[in-house]
C-alpha cells in the first residue's frame, strides 16, 4: 500500500454509530467492505457487504466508488 495513506486523518466510529449511520441510508449510498478471509466470509457476513480481503484492497481499490462513505470491517 502506498505509505502516503497513512498520513490522512479519517473518521472512525463504532459500531453503534456505524449502524445508526448506515440504517439512514440506501444500501447503495455507502461502500462496505468486509476485509477477512472467503471462508470467513461464507460462514457469515454483514448484508451487502463486499469482500476484498486485507491483502487484496491496494489492488482492488478501484472496485469502491471513492464519492461514497467507505466503512471497512
Amino acid at each position: 500500500m502506498r505509505w502516503l495513506q497513512f498520513f490522512r486523518k479519517v473518521n472512525s466510529m463504532d459500531a453503534l454509530a456505524a449502524r445508526a449511520f448506515m440504517d439512514g441510508l440506501d444500501g447503495a449510498e455507502y461502500n462496505l467492505v468486509d476485509v477477512r478471509q472467503p471462508g470467513e466470509y461464507q460462514k457469515g457476513h454483514l448484508p451487502g457487504a463486499m469482500l476484498i480481503p486485507m491483502g487484496d484492497l491496494e489492488e482492488r481499490h478501484a472496485d469502491l466508488d471513492p464519492t461514497l462513505p467507505t466503512f471497512i470491517y
